[in-house]
């Protein structure tokens, strides 16, 4: 990166995650350019990190509060990022400890329900409605139906009891792999898998009503 000691906020927005991460890291080249990559690193992850955090805890009222105090740890412990490739997983476990923070205070507290209860939405079409924008180029009823799909998709989501939806957040909102997200769970891979078939297989089951009554 050459010019940094003339980064403006343009130059910043079309680094890549890895190279803010870098800059933020380097405090020896100037205090201003380390800070103002790392308020790039908070606005383009705010969103996504109060999204993630919505998902894992849909009935929580200070989902605001516990954005910011994930993107305040993220600014504290950013020099200990060894290997800022990784910034996407490790960021996910802070967001998933400051989870399971709340978890171990009010472990009964999380809205369960029965592994029988059947569920409106679909594991890979959450990954789709919660991430892509949609083609403006659609007509007026495909993006209605899309809007009423996104919004079974996220009750279906808030719905799961904790284990699983932690599981699909992980895997088909954030992208992570299977091994990664063993390593955030504290799970074995087997474990991992069987449980994200599981529901997925719920979630199908409890689209199906919906889609069958567009299709009539």
């Amino acid at each position: 990166m050459t010019g940094q000691s003339a980064m403006t906020k343009e130059n910043l927005r079309s680094l890549t995650m890895e190279e803010l991460v870098v800059l933020a890291q380097q405090e020896s080249k100037g205090s201003k350019e380390s800070m103002r990559a790392l308020e790039e690193l908070v606005r383009r992850n705010q969103k996504n990190v109060y999204i993630t955090l919505y998902h894992l805890a849909p009935q929580r009222n200070d989902l605001a509060d516990m954005t910011q105090d994930v993107l305040l740890r993220m600014c504290r412990s950013i020099h200990s990022l060894r290997n800022p490739k990784t910034f996407k997983y490790w960021i996910n476990r802070i967001i998933t400890n400051r989870f399971y923070d709340e978890l171990r205070k009010k472990p009964r507290q999380l809205n369960t329900v029965s592994m029988d209860v059947s569920y409106s939405g679909n594991g890979d079409e959450g990954k789709t409605s919660s991430r892509d924008i949609p083609d403006q180029s659609e007509e007026p009823e495909q993006l209605i139906l899309n809007s009423e799909l996104d919004q079974e998709v996220q009750a279906a989501i808030k719905n799961l009891p904790e284990h699983f939806r932690t599981i699909v957040v992980l895997r088909e909102i954030q992208g992570l792999s299977y091994e990664e997200i063993a390593n955030l769970t504290n799970s074995n891979l087997g474990t991992v898998k069987s449980r994200l078939a599981r529901a997925r297989t719920k979630l199908q089951e409890a689209l199906q009503p919906y889609i069958k009554g567009n299709e009539n």
